[in-house]
Parts: C-alpha cells; sequence; structure tokens
C-alpha cells in the first residue's frame, strides 16, 4: 500500500489533481523553499510553487513555458552556481536552488 504525500498547490498555474505518491523533493526558488515531487521538471516545480516561470528579459512580462518540450526559448531559469538551464527539460533535485533572473553582479 502506498502513503500519499500531501504537497502544498500553493497558488500556481498548475494543481496536482492525482499522483502524488512520489518522494517531496525540497528546492529553493528565488530564496524561498519549495516542495516538488521527485520526478518533476523545474517547469512543474515553478508553476506549481507560483504564477510564472521568469520574467522576460526582453520587457514583455511573465513568461509561463511555452513548449514544454526544450524546442524554444521560453523557460530559461539559472541556477545558483550561474548555470542557465531549461525549466522544461531539468528535473528537480534536493537541496537544488533556482533564480527566475540571473543574479545582479556582485551578489553572493
Amino acid at each position: 500500500m502506498s502513503m500519499a504525500v500531501t504537497v502544498p498547490s500553493g497558488g500556481g498555474q498548475l494543481r496536482r489533481l492525482g499522483e502524488r505518491d512520489r518522494p517531496v523533493v525540497t528546492i529553493t526558488i528565488d530564496g524561498a523553499e519549495h516542495e516538488a515531487l521527485a520526478g518533476d521538471t523545474l517547469l512543474t516545480a515553478l508553476l506549481t510553487a507560483g504564477h510564472r516561470v521568469r520574467e522576460s528579459e526582453f520587457g514583455d512580462g511573465p513568461r509561463a513555458g511555452f513548449c514544454w518540450m526544450a524546442a524554444c526559448q521560453d523557460c530559461w531559469v539559472w541556477l545558483a552556481d550561474g548555470r542557465r538551464v531549461r525549466a522544461c527539460s531539468t528535473p528537480v533535485e534536493p537541496g537544488l536552488s533556482v533564480l527566475t533572473r540571473p543574479a545582479a553582479p556582485g551578489d553572493a
């Protein structure tokens, strides 16, 4: 018998309706801890935790992913180590720290 876990749906664009029996993974998004499920992509974690993936660097507002299959350029986010990754194809990992905008010069 599997034990279901409770993962808050937050106020995000995505809500889990069913399948929740995977282990909970804690990640950090812009300095705040959020829970995701093992096997989630960053895009799923970002959209269940909030209302956007990032702000467009070209000034046309919030972005929420577009193709969901790593073919477009809409879901780029930054990891705390400075790497830029596609949220739609990057799996969550325990302790992962993601930024929805690049760190400003001099940020530590």
